[in-house]
């Protein structure tokens, strides 16, 4: 799954090697927090955040296509 997020978001970012995600489980969830450069910010959230819901929906349909029983969660950090 991370390397699913990567997928995604690496093709909209001008400095794909500045992307870094990091996996939390928790008994219930899973938490990828994704970092940026801060200059790909806008980019990553989109005009009122459409592009990270859609980061995130995609995350979610993966998670059931894999099987994945927790709750998937993106935060976007600063």
């Amino acid at each position: 799954m991370k390397e699913f997020l990567e997928a995604i978001v690496k093709p909209l970012v001008e400095h794909p090697e500045e992307v870094v995600i990091t996996v939390t489980e928790n008994e219930d969830s899973v938490v990828y927090a994704l970092r940026v450069a801060q200059s790909d910010m806008g980019k990553v959230i989109g005009r009122q955040g459409r592009i990270a819901k859609a980061i995130r929906t995609l995350m979610k349909g993966a998670a059931k296509r894999v099987g994945e029983d927790k709750k998937v969660v993106v935060d976007i950090l600063d």
